[in-house]
């Protein structure tokens, strides 16, 4: 019987693999070459495009947390430059070439690689669409049958409709997208200095959430109080159980096996250097 503890193991797992697409050279290559001047021109475009042709609002209201403003510098400007198909067509050559140079010519024919394409790829199968925005419309990608990109698309979707979960969870406890990171901060799954960076929160946005989350009760020094430590917590163990659905319809073999099929690639994309230490995905190495 698969488990929460399943939900968080498998994307522990399969994010590094899908941050190829943020953080290898290849995607940034790839990006620039389509028109998208910058980092966060081709990060915005990239993930925001299976949405379609979306204004800032709509992106700030589904990647929720990131600074609206540090948004609005980029979308909708980025339209101007790529259609979403360009914007689709450059995500996925970009994760291409990055997979062929950190795991091989080899891997991406090999029968490892399209047995782990098959269980993902039911797993996707089985998202639950309502509420799901992103989630749902990474289910509509068209992806060309070679069994990397596949498998690639299929974790994309599934760690999109975790990360939908994990909105549903924030939200339920009104939980903006500053405290947020603040909370991620104080429980030590990354860095201020990453977080602001990497999401746009100047020091006074920062410092207002960490006052919110004070006056709640949750913070007091900079230090999660023994009720944020709950809320924390809590925020973990519904984000883990609003993500097992489509792992609960893979079942327990197809989630045992698909594990040990991603932990070499997991491994081998830290290992080429490909997955920043403290990023602020925020994702704990797998036990």
């Amino acid at each position: 019987m698969t488990s929460p503890a399943t939900a968080r193991l498998l994307w522990a797992l399969a994010e590094p693999f899908h941050a190829l697409t943020y953080f290898a050279g290849e995607a940034a290559a790839q990006f620039e070459a389509a028109g998208l001047r910058g980092f966060w021109s081709g990060y915005f475009a990239g993930r925001a495009a299976p949405l379609g042709a979306v204004g800032a609002e709509v992106v700030t209201a589904t990647f929720v947390n990131f600074a609206p403003g540090f948004v609005a510098r980029r979308v909708p400007a980025v339209w101007d430059a790529v259609s979403p198909a360009a914007a689709l067509d450059a995500r996925l050559a970009g994760v291409d070439a990055a997979i062929r140079r950190v795991l091989g010519e080899e891997w991406t024919g090999s029968d490892d690689v399209r047995e782990a394409r098959d269980l993902a790829t039911a797993a996707a199968a089985a998202v639950d669409a309502p509420g799901r925005p992103l989630a749902a419309a990474n289910t509509a990608v068209a992806v060309p049958a070679e069994p990397h990109l596949e498998l690639w698309q299929a974790l994309t979707t599934l760690r999109e409709h975790r990360g939908d979960g994990h909105t549903v969870a924030l939200v339920a406890r009104e939980v903006d997208g500053v405290q947020a990171h603040v909370l991620a901060a104080a429980a030590g799954r990354s860095d201020r200095a990453w977080l602001q960076k990497a999401r746009g929160w100047d020091d006074a946005a920062w410092d207002d959430g960490a006052a919110r989350l004070a006056d709640r009760g949750w913070l007091a020094d900079g230090a999660l109080t023994a009720d944020g430590l709950a809320v924390v917590a809590a925020v973990e163990a519904d984000t883990d159980r609003l993500a097992l659905g489509p792992w609960q319809a893979l079942g327990a073999q197809g989630c045992d096996r698909l594990a040990e099929l991603l932990r070499p690639v997991r491994r081998a994309v830290v290992t080429a250097g490909e997955w920043p230490a403290g990023n602020p995905i925020g994702v704990a190495a797998p036990e």
